[in-house]
């Protein structure tokens, strides 16, 4: 196995998929030439073609419905959208059009459409390359929703969601695209600043969409998140010495509420982290299907960790991103808690 980051493994995904299946075809702005603007396409053009890999206008709206027409006649696009800031004019055939089509046409009809695109911030990205929009879609019937934390997952997940029948977006943390590296202008060098590299099989093998994992066994309490702060809750965890157990949901739609609740029925005690703004985002729901499945087993409240509730900032990036310091602040209230 080889040793890869995110965007080497989501490369490796898309490689393999398109070798395996040549109704996978790719596109997007700057995805052929270019390879992408994080260069997550990089090479395939040259590899599989013009014809396979198409450079497309800058129209979000209309790259999803072309995707949509090439599903419903037989082809399995992955449509990029460049940052998840940019998805919104494409909203309207995401949820009117590509969610609905298999219910609207009592299943006669569907688009195995797969929309890639980098959301999350701690890259210097400010109000317009930072967003994590993963609550609006979690809204929407018809789409399922995922969002890897590590190459291993990223890779196996991307082609889970292209062999899928229904319509999958595809979030890509970008703070965790790239290998190690520390240095923030104005933060210390700090464990979470790594961004993970990780064993990744090649060739092909698949991670199932709809199930959670575990990626810290613990026993005080349980930290529920996904993408990137995985990783600063384990690095905040470390720092308070408490035993947490790690949930990573990954499939935000499906929802694997069995392993989640599992965790929290051990633990007695849970905090739901996410890096989106916490009025209306997704950690709602986690709350809220976690209370109902393990009431009789909490000892203390829910708390929620997450990005404030205004436009992601440029300068005070690091204020607003739900760092170590703010999990730890979490996990020490609801210890305390009785």
């Amino acid at each position: 196995m080889a040793i890869m980051n995110m965007l080497q493994a989501l490369n490796s995904a898309l490689d393999t998929m398109m070798a395996r299946d040549p109704a996978v075809v790719l596109m997007g702005e700057d995805v052929g030439y270019f390879g992408g603007v994080f260069r997550v396409t990089e090479g395939l053009q040259r590899k599989y073609g013009e014809h396979r890999v198409l450079d497309s206008p800058i129209a979000e709206g209309g790259i999803v419905a072309t995707a949509i027409g090439m599903g419903v006649h037989g082809l399995r696009p992955v449509a990029e959208i460049q940052f998840a800031d940019y998805i919104y004019p494409a909203y309207d055939q995401i949820v009117s059009e590509l969610a609905r089509l298999r219910y609207r046409s009592a299943g006669e009809f569907y688009a195995p459409v797969t929309i890639r695109t980098p959301c999350g911030g701690g890259i210097r990205g400010g109000q317009t390359h930072s967003q994590s929009p993963e609550a609006v879609f979690a809204h929407v019937c018809g789409l399922k929703v995922v969002m890897p934390s590590n190459p291993y997952d990223a890779k196996g997940l991307l082609i889970s969601a292209i062999e899928d029948d229904d319509p999958v977006v595809f979030l890509e943390p970008k703070r965790l695209y790239n290998g190690p590296f520390y240095g923030e202008p104005d933060q210390p060098a700090q464990p979470w600043n790594n961004h993970p590299k990780g064993e990744v099989p090649d060739g092909y093998y698949k991670v199932p969409i709809g199930y959670a994992e575990v990626a810290q066994e613990g026993s005080q309490v349980t930290i529920v998140t996904y993408g990137t702060m995985v990783h600063v809750a384990q690095a905040a965890a470390r720092t308070a010495g408490i035993e947490a157990e790690i949930v990573d949901v990954r499939s935000i739609v499906p929802l694997d509420i069995h392993t989640i609740a599992s965790s929290v029925r051990k633990t007695g005690r849970c905090i739901v982290v996410h890096e989106a703004t916490g009025f209306g985002g997704f950690g709602g729901e986690l709350v809220a299907q976690i209370q109902q499945d393990c009431f009789w087993h909490l000892e203390a409240p829910i708390l929620r960790v997450a990005g404030w509730d205004t436009p992601y900032p440029h300068a005070f990036e690091w204020e607003y991103f739900p760092g170590p310091a703010r999990i730890i602040a979490a996990l020490k209230s609801v210890m305390e808690a009785s």
